[in-house]
């Protein structure tokens, strides 16, 4: 066919044609982009899956006074009679602003870097991590920044962030990524398709990236949880009575041990992080596997 003619396209000459000349390098300059916006979309989409789950997880490590005698399923039914339906989703769009730089930069460096570029998004992580006690994005700085000590506010629980955030996230993709090398390796037929955007690449089907990618949170929240736990005390730190004896993460540490336990403290509420966590992580690593696929990133 004349190379002038529109049709003479490499899609209408099969995977194996020969891309037209800059095709590759355009596709290759806005990489990074699309891979930002699908590892952001994913995460957000997980977090507002969960939300109502992740308030309740929240007010249960928090030994919240109104909450505190309740159990997860209870506390999810007084949450709306208390503060309406909308409490179930109070703090999200500061939830949304901290996930989806988080979520984005996560997936982008486990997909460049596996994992070199992740403290870029401890910040993003931590910083938007206070909503639970504040009215609004703008009140809570000024809370913050007024209460508990001007800039080193902000920073309550950082420690426990970066400790924990290495096991959870590691442990989570290192889970999913092994699951899925097996599983195209084991069963191919089975288990993977062809992707959208690329026939010669093979990818899991929706159901198996659901199952790994629950799987791959399960395992990851189990090692990381008493550290979430310190994480948030340490930050709750100036609304709660006791905050006087979670100022670093040691002492935090053994303060919810020696008053709680193990099962009633470190681990608390993670009957309700399991179900929590295993739809979120479930979305988002299937939503970053189609937005690869819908973004041309394969």
């Amino acid at each position: 066919p004349c190379p002038r003619c529109p049709m003479a396209s490499p899609a209408a000459a099969g995977p194996g044609a020969a891309l037209p000349a800059g095709a590759g390098t355009a596709r290759r300059d806005f990489y990074w982009l699309r891979s930002f916006i699908a590892g952001g979309v994913a995460g957000c989409c997980a977090k507002t899956t969960t939300a109502p789950l992740d308030r309740v997880k929240i007010l249960l490590q928090a030994h919240n006074h109104h909450y505190k005698h309740l159990g997860v399923f209870s506390t999810l039914c007084a949450v709306p009679k208390k503060e309406g339906y909308l409490g179930l989703y109070k703090g999200n769009g500061a939830m949304m602003i901290r996930i989806f730089p988080y979520g984005a930069i996560q997936f982008m460096a486990f997909d460049q870097y596996k994992k070199v570029a992740e403290f870029i998004f401890l910040f993003f992580y931590f910083f938007f991590s206070f909503y639970l006690a504040y009215m609004g994005i703008i009140h809570a700085f000024k809370m913050i920044y007024t209460k508990e000590g001007g800039f080193s506010g902000f920073y309550r629980g950082l420690m426990p962030t970066v400790v924990g955030m290495a096991p959870y996230a590691g442990f989570s993709f290192f889970t999913f990524g092994t699951l899925k090398s097996i599983g195209l390796a084991q069963a191919p037929n089975l288990l993977g398709r062809p992707s959208l955007d690329n026939p010669d690449v093979l990818v899991l089907k929706t159901h198996v990236n659901l199952l790994c990618g629950g799987i791959a949170g399960a395992i990851a929240q189990t090692i990381s949880y008493p550290l979430d736990v310190t994480r948030r005390r340490m930050q709750l730190g100036a609304v709660l009575p006791d905050s006087d004896k979670c100022l670093t993460m040691v002492q935090t540490l053994k303060y919810v041990y020696q008053q709680h336990g193990i099962r009633r403290g470190l681990y608390r509420g993670l009957s309700l992080n399991y179900i929590r966590c295993i739809p979120s992580q479930a979305v988002a690593f299937t939503t970053y596997e189609l937005m690869k696929q819908f973004l041309h990133l394969n």
